[in-house]
């Protein structure tokens, strides 16, 4: 990999179709999510994962160009399909099934693009439950990197703390929800405190913890403290993918360092948009134009 004077945002890990009971299969994977809104909102990142040489590898592929993302980074695999989850819901969370030794749990080291300064490495933890794509992020760290932003994804049985723990020493921004907080962090005292604990052990900038209904908390190392909450009428049709929109708008908040009360109020906004669509993709760029001019992007 090779420097310029171009830094990019670099999106690594899962690219998948979630599956839902009335039949309906929707493209998405957390990483893939992200990227995927902020292409929409013009930060044209890089992705990096890898798919089967198969017909769900070939709508990713497809959705990808439709969409303007560039492919540089997708790997294809001849010898593990593409991914997918299957998703349950029970009392209106959705509930996942994910299938091992897919296509993203292969992505190469050998096989990554030459990229230009990193300006903000995003990664997810499912897709480093294989040693190949452990490998594969850990070579994009070693090439300089001005954030890395970790979103934990805490997927039974599919993750183990120790390593998680290791994570988030590399990161400098840490999303988890309040559940992966408590699995994670020192158990002492409410949420925040608990949030402070956590991103002092792991010398973080900044740490976001979402609250589901509750909404979401932030903390920087330098006192910031933002909390936003969603409305109380919201019109949801599945949450599925309402923490990758949030997640999207925090990376643009850290891109173009907005205000972190700012930026944590536009990531409520959006997510809570999305919770009106069903799966974590919206394909109409139409959707995003209002967000896009009052945000001056």
């Amino acid at each position: 990999m090779t420097d310029d004077t171009d830094a990019v945002a670099v999106i690594f890990g899962e690219v998948l179709f979630d599956c839902f009971p009335d039949g309906n299969s929707v493209l998405g994977g957390a990483p893939f999510n992200v990227a995927w809104h902020l292409q929409a909102f013009g930060l044209s990142p890089i992705v990096i994962s890898s798919i089967g040489d198969d017909e769900l590898g070939k709508k990713v592929k497809s959705a990808m160009l439709d969409w303007n993302m560039s492919t540089t980074g997708l790997q294809l695999d001849p010898l593990h399909p593409t991914g997918s989850v299957d998703i349950e819901f029970n009392n209106g969370e959705p509930q996942y099934t994910i299938v091992e030794h897919r296509a993203y749990d292969y992505i190469d080291a050998q096989l990554l693009p030459s990229l230009p300064q990193i300006r903000l490495l995003y990664h997810g933890s499912l897709a480093l439950r294989n040693q190949a794509s452990r490998q594969a992020l850990s070579k994009l760290k070693q090439h300089h990197s001005d954030t890395v932003f970790m979103d934990v994804n805490l997927r039974d049985p599919w993750w183990q703390k120790k390593f998680v723990l290791e994570l988030a020493d590399d990161a400098d921004w840490v999303k988890l929800n309040e559940d992966e907080l408590t699995q994670l962090g020192s158990g002492a005292g409410d949420y925040e405190a608990q949030a402070r604990d956590f991103l002092k052990a792991h010398n973080l900038k900044g740490l976001v913890v979402t609250l589901g209904a509750s909404g979401a908390i932030a903390i920087t190392d330098d006192g910031g403290h933002a909390e936003v909450a969603p409305a109380q009428t919201l019109d949801v049709v599945d949450t599925v993918g309402a923490g990758d929109a949030f997640t999207s708008v925090l990376i643009l908040g850290i891109t173009h360092q907005w205000p972190l009360e700012q930026t944590m109020q536009r990531a409520q906004q959006f997510a809570s948009l999305m919770v009106a669509q069903q799966g974590a993709t919206v394909h109409d760029q139409g959707f995003y134009q209002t967000m896009i001019a009052d945000w001056r992007l």
